[in-house]
């Protein structure tokens, strides 16, 4: 929705080339073999996505759209009177259950996430099987906004790299973060940035019914269906088995409308480093 940010961050040029953020996602992923995007989006701005993000792949990748909508519910559930804004990443994620039938990475439109996030995800899902699935994981000290607090889901990681749980934590500041401070800087956090198998889908609906039953009740107007909490009750109720890939990778987003600069520069230099084209899609 891009409420902070003051407008469709998605669609906003950041590349030397008028490149998108989403644009280095999509050029990452196919470049570390996948084959296909799902872009789940709001139906009111379906045709202005479609004609400045969709059209550049034509011929490169196949590509989806779906819509996530505030009534996009399970039978049974109809939207709370007042209601607006659809009901989070989780129910982005389940919106998309009947376009996907194979091993899948879920990310945010709005965050770079580098290459090696997407050679991580496509090393896992390419031998993936059951309801095993991957979180790419960052240090909290470098997803920092200097511009305002952030919301970050801050992970419990075993000794063996397997994903204890998932705490979402809201309105975090750099002030917060370092040593002898509220928040480790390097603990590590969920930026969804995900590997899927279709298992996933009726096991996040049997969470998703779960949420909505509590929050008709406790708070029908705001409750949101974060995926990274969703997944974190799974893994609780041995649903599902999740493996943390550290990265190597730099991340940066755009939270924030004053974050644009510091992103514009960050992607100058991995270009003139030789690790993205001066122009991504000739």
């Amino acid at each position: 929705m891009g409420s902070r940010y003051g407008g469709l961050k998605q669609i906003d040029p950041v590349g030397p080339s008028g490149e998108t953020i989403l644009d280095y996602s999509v050029f990452d992923a196919l470049r570390a073999g996948f084959g296909r995007v799902v872009f789940v989006i709001r139906r009111d701005f379906e045709a202005l996505f479609k004609e400045t993000i969709g059209a550049k792949y034509v011929g490169r990748i196949a590509v989806d759209y779906v819509f996530q909508s505030v009534d996009a519910l399970p039978l049974g559930f109809s939207v709370p009177a007042g209601r607006e804004k659809p009901w989070g990443t989780g129910h982005a994620t389940w919106c998309a259950r009947e376009a996907l039938n194979e091993p899948f990475a879920v990310i945010n439109a709005d965050d770079f996430y580098g290459s090696d996030s997407f050679r991580q995800l496509a090393g896992f899902l390419n031998n993936a099987t059951g309801a095993n699935a991957a979180m790419v994981g960052f240090h909290l000290a470098n997803t920092l906004s200097e511009n305002g607090a952030v919301s970050r889901g801050v992970c419990e990681v075993a000794a063996d790299g397997a994903l204890r749980g998932v705490t979402e934590h809201t309105g975090i500041l750099p002030t917060e973060v370092g040593s002898g401070r509220k928040f480790a800087g390097e603990a590590i956090v969920s930026m969804n940035c995900w590997g899927f198998t279709a298992e996933i889908f009726p096991r996040l609906d049997e969470r998703f019914r779960a949420f909505l039953a509590s929050a008709f009740v406790d708070a029908p107007l705001k409750a949101e269906f974060y995926l990274p909490g969703s997944i974190s009750d799974l893994i609780a109720r041995k649903g599902v088995a999740v493996r943390v890939l550290p990265t190597t990778s730099s991340w940066f987003g755009v939270t924030y409308r004053e974050d644009k600069p510091r992103v514009v520069a960050a992607l100058a230099g991995l270009v003139q480093s030789g690790q993205y084209p001066q122009k991504l899609w000739s």
